[in-house]
């Protein structure tokens, strides 16, 4: 039965000869957001989306504690069975308040957001617009839906209106033929930063494309949530553009240091996507300890605003550390600060030598990567010390060196006298 997967197992089996298995890592023990015992000796944590460090809030995990005291470890069913606690309206509620929305639904994981949003939004007759470089789960979710997919350049606002416009121009009716049913809907899907390479989306440019031609907005805040924004709703904050958005989907598991996932929105008759979405309808629903954790969050968010300008201390430290000592970097300066290598061999290389040095950061690899790129994958937190990070850079830019990636001091200093 697995046969048809002979491509992936070679892949795999090269990726374990290349030392340790990035799929089997198992930390022994979490001892802080940014540190971890692996294999009996501490590691730094530099890829774990823990943007705001919030996982060892002493506060978020008294919430959780008490839930899990008082109402069990699970729900044992789904919403629309046995498993709508009065955390989960209550959760709801403060979710759409937060966005400045009317109304906002959870979902079980992140994943399971997109997947259920977008396969009860659109259908067969309806068409999907989707940035190059979306998540897995928004590409999921699409082909569970049946509409036509149109994949536009990444954060390309004039190709998506090249390709709105050839839509358009589709469905145009006959004028001397009656229109029969409801005409086809254009959904636009884009992402506040991207997981990979940390990029924004020229939100405002795609909003402009999106008020000409017509069409619906998602934008997926899953690693802008929290992150982006005076009160940290996202990008839609920050580019201005939150009346000019339908839907905000995004998950519990990074900057609120739980999981699930949300969608929310003010379009009228939002209640029926509960009804449309299978993934909501059909999975139990998030234990109440989650809940309660990720509430506590929330209110975290919006009481210490000063955990997202460290942040943007982090990262600009750690982009600017890494460019400096000469590596190929993501465009746009963001938590998630990725190094750009040349070819799977030497990101493996890289990313066991750093592990060695005890530093753990993500390996990501071709074909789950923008453009089949190879890369070394950070992502800092509020948590992170100045000294953490610069050991990082330091670390980083050593290995570079001895592995031909950035040019060695000796070379720096050739080229200043050249």
């Amino acid at each position: 039965m697995l046969g048809k997967h002979a491509g992936l197992k070679l892949a795999y089996a090269r990726l374990r000869d290349g030392g340790r298995n990035p799929f089997t890592v198992a930390f022994d023990e979490i001892l802080s957001p940014t540190e971890a015992r692996l294999d009996g000796r501490s590691v730094m944590l530099l890829g774990t989306n823990n943007y705001l460090g919030l996982t060892f809030d002493p506060s978020c995990i008294s919430r959780s504690v008490l839930a899990l005291e008082t109402e069990g470890t699970g729900t044992t069913g789904s919403r629309i069975a046995n498993g709508t606690y009065g955390g989960h309206a209550a959760l709801e509620a403060q979710v759409a308040s937060f966005l400045g929305r009317r109304q906002a639904m959870l979902f079980t994981t992140g994943y399971q957001a997109n997947l259920g949003t977008l396969s009860a939004l659109v259908n067969r007759d309806d068409n999907l617009l989707l940035d190059a470089d979306s998540h897995a789960s928004i590409y999921d979710g699409a082909r569970l839906s049946g509409a036509q997919v149109t994949r536009f350049r990444h954060n390309d606002p004039e190709d998506l209106y090249r390709r709105l416009k050839l839509l358009k121009e589709r469905q145009e009716p006959h004028p001397d033929v009656a229109s029969l049913g409801a005409p086809s809907q254009n959904l636009i899907v884009v992402e506040g930063i991207y997981s990979m390479l940390g990029d924004i989306a020229p939100l405002r440019e795609f909003v402009a494309v999106k008020k000409e031609m017509g069409a619906y907005l998602l934008v997926d805040e899953a690693h802008s949530l929290g992150v982006l924004g005076k009160r940290g709703r996202g990008l839609i904050e920050v580019a201005g553009v939150e009346d000019d958005v339908e839907f905000i989907v995004g998950t519990f598991s990074k900057s609120l240091g739980g999981v699930g996932g949300f969608c929310a929105s003010d379009v009228p008759d939002f209640e029926l996507l509960r009804l449309a979405s299978r993934s909501y309808m059909f999975s139990a629903s998030l234990p109440p300890s989650v809940v309660a954790g990720v509430s506590r969050a929330l209110e975290i968010i919006e009481e210490q605003p000063g955990l997202r300008d460290r942040l943007g201390r982090n990262a600009e430290h750690l982009h600017h550390g890494l460019a400096s000592a000469g590596f190929a970097l993501g465009p746009t300066v963001s938590p998630i600060v990725s190094i750009r290598l040349a070819n799977p061999e030497i990101a493996v290389r890289f990313w066991n030598m750093l592990l060695d040095q005890g530093i753990y950061v993500n390996l990501a690899l071709p074909p789950a990567t923008p453009s089949s790129q190879s890369l070394l994958r950070t992502s800092v937190s509020t948590a992170h010390s100045t000294e953490q990070i610069n050991r990082a850079i330091d670390a980083m830019s050593a290995i570079g060196q001895e592995l031909g990636v950035v040019p060695g001091v000796t070379d720096q200093l050739y080229a200043a006298a050249d």
